[in-house]
């Protein structure tokens, strides 16, 4: 029904998802996916639904390239329910090791995202810089205060979703940057669990409904400008990709906030600051340069896995 490739490719996007800084956007373009998965989203659209209040399962199903959703769609479930524990895990006891890992995978995959640009004219110059920019910007930026004013929860929901797909940011961590995190993800899960429902629905309700609109809007949006310009968008990703190494540098200080859910603590990340070079004469940092080769090492691996279920 769908091809082991896309389900190891949509396991490799959920994961992702956990790392502060690194999307699941990202491992989509690394893997080959990216705007086939852009097109699909875009498809979710009027004629979509007309296509189910006929009862047109089929019509759908075909419409919105139902196989390939489905087969990353398994992938992400599974590894939010296994991997995805695993490396929150290991990030919340050897960050080092795991920002290692991603950072040598993004490392290793840049060269071949740059290969994708068919000329390199003016245009992707200039776009790949702007990119390198403004992804490197994002681990400059300090958190905002946040509001329950439901424009803004709209707009919280809007960005952060859409983060999610774009490569080199991390819905999370925006989340936390526009201020939202507390109340979406702390007021508004207290508020379930202690009897409050009807001010957690006051949170969610338009930060679901900003979600869902801006990932309407983002994919046709993006759909269209890879058809128009595509040299460019690409380069842009290039440049966002390579500008997101300065949030995944593994040898850097965090700065956390912590936060009460459920009655119990927990720390997100927040901002970063004071990045420094690696101890060359610790035994933690080869450990963590083998991690680096590691993951640049399965870019090879992904590489293999984008021929065979490009197409399915």
């Amino acid at each position: 029904m769908f091809k082991l490739g896309l389900v190891l490719k949509g396991f490799a996007i959920g994961s992702a998802n956990v790392i502060p800084g690194v999307s699941g956007g990202t491992i989509a373009v690394i893997t080959g996916v990216y705007e086939r998965l852009i097109e699909a989203l875009k498809r979710f659209d009027g004629t979509t639904v007309r296509f189910l209040l006929r009862l047109n399962l089929r019509g759908a199903w075909e419409r919105v390239d139902g196989r390939f959703l489905f087969g990353i769609g398994i992938g992400v479930i599974v590894s939010v329910a296994t991997m995805a524990r695993v490396m929150e895990w290991g990030f919340e006891n050897h960050p080092v090791l795991v920002w290692a890992f991603f950072f040598g995978l993004i490392v290793a995959s840049i060269p071949s995202l740059g290969a994708r640009i068919e000329r390199w004219t003016l245009g992707p110059v200039v776009g790949s810089v702007a990119g390198l920019g403004a992804g490197g910007a994002v681990a400059f930026l300090q958190p905002a205060s946040g509001s329950d004013n439901m424009i803004y929860l709209g707009l919280c929901g809007a960005v952060s979703v859409c983060s999610m797909i774009i490569p080199g940011l991390s819905g999370s961590f925006i989340l936390l940057l526009m201020g939202g995190y507390r109340l979406v993800m702390v007021e508004a899960v207290n508020g379930f669990t202690g009897g409050e429902v009807g001010k957690a629905l006051n949170i969610l309700i338009p930060f679901l409904i900003g979600g869902v609109a801006g990932l309407v809007l983002l994919s046709r949006l993006l759909s269209w400008l890879f058809r128009r310009a595509h040299d460019l968008m690409m380069a842009l990703i290039t440049g966002f990709v390579g500008g997101s190494l300065v949030v995944i540098w593994p040898w850097k200080i965090t700065i956390t906030k912590t936060f009460i859910r459920d009655g119990e603590e927990t720390e997100k990340i927040a901002g970063f600051t004071g990045w420094f070079l690696p101890d060359m004469g610790s035994q933690s940092t080869w450990i963590a340069l083998g991690c680096m080769l590691a993951g640049s090492a399965l870019v090879t691996v992904g590489a293999r896995f984008s021929s065979s279920s490009g197409a399915s």
